[in-house]
């Protein structure tokens, strides 16, 4: 007879695989995460895994406790309260662009080729150069994009600044609503909404509390706002914060000031003269300068008129400079910085900063009631001329004033490329963006006449776009004056690239009898005939494109 079975009967003893996996189980266990990763940074050569198995090479088991974990992890999340759903974008009250429009966009954000790795770029025109170009056209006639293009529109803002400001103008309001749910595109919450309006009486308390409550980028954004509308109401709300904000935070917050500078802002700029940060000092001393009436241009148009004067008792009128020999407490605090850079001397780095702060308007009548230009023809003694003249046209730049860049860029054939009073070229572009539109394009166009495109790349870079008709046909000529020179095309591959981008697309019929291989002459360079023929191909199927764009923008 067999015993009877009870409840307490003895279960059987665990065997060796049992026994095993426990321990293996109680080993992933005790493993963390970080180790793990620690040992897959350094290598199963290097590192020991922390859980091994027989029969597993330590790569092979380093992964299955990987995977172990993995499970785990997740196995042991706890269930969390769902987020609440995000408040819906603002409306957009824009049409969407044309169907056609719609697709030519889909395929500039879709085309990445460039030309970056400098190789032979054919006859092809380049789309990604060709999509800022785009969004000016569609943002000028007030188009708003398909949602659904968005995210790449963003992505490739993302990559490239020079694209940021047209593609969140085009953006519109989704651009903020999307850049708060995706980090990747925070930069959206530092631009102000360029077609925001000006807030209301009703909305000042959400005002205050975004200023009080928001993040640094939507601050920015919210001050640049503010001050395209209403400016004082933008200085008062960082007036009321200033004492508070870091040093960093202030000069980005003063720099928004430049928007709708006015005399207003006069006593908050001369307070921020006193500012502990020496940045945030020269940035006020900058503004205030550049309101020809404030007390600190008053200041340094005296300190600039005690070190340059009218010799009355030489033969023929002209200007004497007496540099000055200390930068004294009252000049530090208005901006002059003390200490040179290297290479320059302490006292024409002070005469620089006088002058270029102080006001145009001031010598004229300090100078013998002369015209600009009369003034930048007299002699300078004491080999002082270039850094005097170096200094006018800093503040002719920083003050706007037309008269006195025509003075100093001089005639365009004058026979020095650098003009009567610039130290560069760059120093000469600069000039050119105080004068309207068309007359820097006849100027530009008569510098390539008698200079070329050698000299005239920067030139040609602040020339609005499309170049007037003038300026199209000195580049056309001058660029085909090159190619009948015989040489490669490759020292105006950057002129080329402006070209695409600036010319009117109405040259493209013109440009068409250049775009056979022309006879080589005996000296010209192998071949450079062919490379010459490309461009021009090319040249003229950009401008094509760019006119089929238009047309499909409505223009």
């Amino acid at each position: 007879m067999t015993a009877p079975t009870t409840a307490h009967t003895k279960t059987a003893a665990p065997t060796a695989a049992h026994t095993e996996a426990a321990k293996a189980a109680a080993r992933h266990a005790r493993t963390s995460w970080e180790e793990l990763v620690t040992a897959a940074l350094l290598g199963t050569d290097r590192r020991t895994p922390p859980v091994t198995a027989p029969g597993r090479d330590a790569p092979a088991a380093l992964l299955d406790a990987a995977a172990v974990q993995t499970v785990r992890r997740r196995a042991g999340l706890r269930a969390a309260p769902a987020a609440g759903r995000p408040e819906p974008a603002s409306q957009d009250p824009r049409p969407v662009v044309p169907a056609a429009a719609r697709r030519r966009l889909a395929t500039l954000l879709a085309d990445h080729t460039g030309t970056a790795g400098g190789g032979r770029r054919g006859t092809a025109p380049d789309l990604v150069e060709l999509l800022p170009q785009w969004l000016a056209m569609a943002n000028e006639r007030g188009f708003a994009p398909p949602p659904e293009l968005l995210p790449a529109l963003l992505n490739a803002a993302r990559g490239r600044t020079d694209l940021r400001p047209q593609a969140l103008a085009f953006a519109g309001p989704r651009a903020q609503w999307l850049a708060r749910l995706n980090p990747d595109w925070k930069f959206a919450l530092r631009a102000a909404p360029g077609r925001a309006a000006p807030p209301g009486p009703q909305e000042e308390g959400a005002i205050q509390r975004r200023w009080q409550e928001g993040l640094f980028a939507e601050r920015v954004a919210l001050l640049a706002s503010l001050r395209a509308h209403t400016p004082d109401t933008a200085r008062e709300l960082l007036s009321g914060t200033w004492a508070t904000e870091r040093a960093e935070d202030r000069l980005m917050f003063l720099d928004s000031l430049r928007t709708g500078l006015r005399p207003a802002d006069e006593p908050f700029l001369e307070q921020a003269l006193g500012d502990r940060s020496r940045n945030v000092r020269a940035t006020a001393a900058e503004l205030l300068s550049s309101l020809p009436d404030s007390a600190l241009a008053a200041r340094m148009a005296d300190r600039a008129a005690s070190c340059v004067a009218l010799d009355r008792t030489a033969p023929s009128p002209a200007l004497t400079v007496e540099a000055p020999h200390e930068c004294d407490a009252g000049m530090e605090r208005d901006g002059v910085a003390p200490k040179p850079p290297a290479g320059r001397g302490e006292r024409s780095w002070w005469l620089g900063q006088l002058v270029e702060a102080a006001p145009l308007t001031s010598w004229q009548g300090r100078l013998g009631d002369r015209s600009p230009a009369d003034i930048v023809a007299l002699p300078v003694a004491d080999n002082w001329r270039a850094e005097l003249h170096a200094a006018w046209c800093r503040a002719a730049v920083r003050q706007r004033d037309a008269s006195w860049s025509r003075a100093l860029l001089g005639p365009p054939a004058s026979p020095d490329a650098a003009g009567p009073g610039a130290v560069s070229l760059a120093e000469r572009a600069k000039l050119l963006t105080t004068l309207p539109a068309s007359e820097r394009a006849e100027w530009v166009a008569g510098f390539i006449d008698a200079h070329g495109l050698s000299e005239a790349f920067q030139l040609l870079g602040v020339c609005a776009v499309p170049w007037a008709p003038a300026l199209g046909r000195a580049v056309v000529d001058a660029l085909n004056i090159a190619r009948d020179a015989g040489s490669y095309p490759w020292s105006f591959s950057g002129v080329m690239g402006l070209a695409e981008r600036c010319l009117d697309p109405a040259e493209a019929v013109r440009l068409e009898a250049l775009t056979a291989v022309p006879d080589e002459p005996e000296d010209a360079s192998p071949g450079a005939g062919g490379y010459w023929s490309e461009a021009f191909q090319r040249l003229v199927s950009t401008l094509r494109l760019r006119a089929a764009m238009r047309q499909e923008l409505g223009g």
